[in-house]
């Protein structure tokens, strides 16, 4: 099982960081996209700021799950293995 958890967290790992390389060459692009958009009196740029909080926040909600999740279980385990 632990063997498992591992194989799967490396791989999760991997695609993380492999995954990033095309989002982190576009954020020039779209940093001049949204400036030019407010410049000419446009509101996207207002939108931006929230997206990027939302994308920032996701890995950390996912992985916070996974780790109640992984306590909760850890700890019936040890009430049964009391009992």
């Amino acid at each position: 099982m632990k063997k498992v958890f591992k194989s799967i967290l490396i791989v999760f790992v991997l695609v993380a960081f492999v995954g990033q390389m095309d989002v982190i060459a576009q954020c020039p692009m779209c940093r001049m996209s949204a400036e030019s958009n407010l410049q000419n009196g446009g509101s996207e740029g207002a939108g931006l700021n929230k997206g990027i909080l939302y994308l920032f926040m996701m890995p950390y909600l996912l992985v916070g799950t996974l780790a109640f999740l992984w306590w909760r279980n850890r700890m019936s385990e040890e009430e049964m293995g009391e009992v």
